[in-house]
Formats: C-alpha cells, structure tokens, sequence
C-alpha cells in the first residue's frame, strides 16, 4: 500500500487537443502507443511532435508490444521518451536486457484474470522499475476497456511502483481507489467516444475523478 496523491497516466494520445486536455488536467503520465495494430498506434513522426509539448516534469511514456532493437532505436532516436513500457510477453530477462541497452525506466504490464496471474509479478520486480497490472484481454493485449477483479490485488505488496489499469473511467476510478492504493492509475479506452478517438471532456473528467478520490 502506499500513501499520498495517486498519479495519473492518460494512454494512447494521438492528437494536440487531447494531449494538451491531459497535461491542463494535471496528467503525470503521457502515454505513445507504437504498436500497429492498435486503434492507438502513432506514426513516430506523429509522437515526435506530441512528445514535444510535454514538459519534463511529466513523464513520456513509449508503449510497445515484444519490440525487437531496431522498432526501439528508431523510435527513441527520433521520439524524447522518459520510459519504456512492455506490454507484450517479455521475459524477465528481456526487460533487463531493454532497460540496460537503452538506459531508460522500464513498466512491465502483467495481464491479469485470477489470482494465479499475480504471481508474476515478482518474477519481473528486479528487471522492471515500474510494474502495471491490467486485465487480460483476447483481441490486444491492452486497451480492451475490461476490468478484472480488483480484490485480487487488495494485499499485494510490491518492492516497485506500480500501477492499475484495465477498464478504469471516471464512474469507477474512485470505486477502484476505495480498494487498492496504486502508485498511480492508467487509462486509454475509458476517456474515448470510440476505439482510438479520446475524448477532451473524458480526459478532464477522469482527472477530476482521481483528484476527488
């Protein structure tokens, strides 16, 4: 459990409005998301631009799915992001390998269903800096707009920071904050009108929801 301001990541921006809505409304996190087959997907010329209206103080997150080398190169040559997040099957020992190639923090997501899930988790603590837990999804491994049980995590203690995603809008995110204590909260598809499209409104909303909560 932790204590104190729970942060904010507002996933998968792709245009000025709905970036600039997420950093007015205080979003800790900006995530990019460079995986193509997603509604999210970003071109990296696209991020590039975006990632340039974020001040320092709010970490530029790059989201990818089993990325080999040359997609990261690419994209952090041209792209200024703070952190990696993997949100595919990586290894343990593929996300040491990726934090210590590229020098970068690293959020390791954990699909989560049942409770056996969980014990992955400490499996990727000494590798990951951040670890986040959605739910498990069928079609992407992200962004599917489910939640899963959230109870399942009522007693985990991480030695990392750690955040919860999965289905959250404003309606239920202080439901979720009665339960658990993250680090921080991730959204992507509970602030859109339509799979891939975020909503400014949705984006201040949510917001305002955590800060309440």
């Amino acid at each position: 459990m932790t204590t104190g301001k729970t942060k904010v990541k507002i996933c998968g921006l792709a245009t000025p409005d709905t970036m600039t809505a997420a950093l007015e409304g205080g979003a800790d996190f900006i995530g990019l998301v460079f995986y193509p087959p997603s509604p999210r997907h970003v071109e990296i010329n696209v991020a590039s631009y975006l990632a340039g209206f974020v001040p320092d103080h709010v970490e530029r997150v790059g989201l990818f799915v089993d990325p080999d080398d040359i997609l990261l190169e690419q994209v952090l040559n041209a792209v200024n992001l703070s952190m990696i997040q993997l949100h595919g099957k990586e290894t343990p020992r593929r996300v040491d390998e990726i934090r210590q190639k590229f020098a970068l923090p690293v959020m390791k997501a954990i699909a989560i269903e049942t409770a056996d899930d969980l014990k992955q988790a400490p499996l990727y603590e000494e590798s990951a800096d951040w670890l986040l837990f959605d739910a498990k999804g069928e079609k992407l491994p992200g962004g599917n707009g489910i939640a899963f049980d959230w109870k399942i995590l009522e007693n985990y203690q991480s030695t990392k920071p750690w955040m919860l995603a999965g289905g959250l809008t404003a309606e239920n995110v202080g439901g979720a904050l009665k339960i658990l204590s993250p680090d921080a909260v991730d959204v992507s598809s509970g602030v859109e009108s339509a799979p891939g499209v975020k909503d400014t409104d949705k984006i201040r909303a949510f917001l305002k929801a955590v800060k309440r909560a």
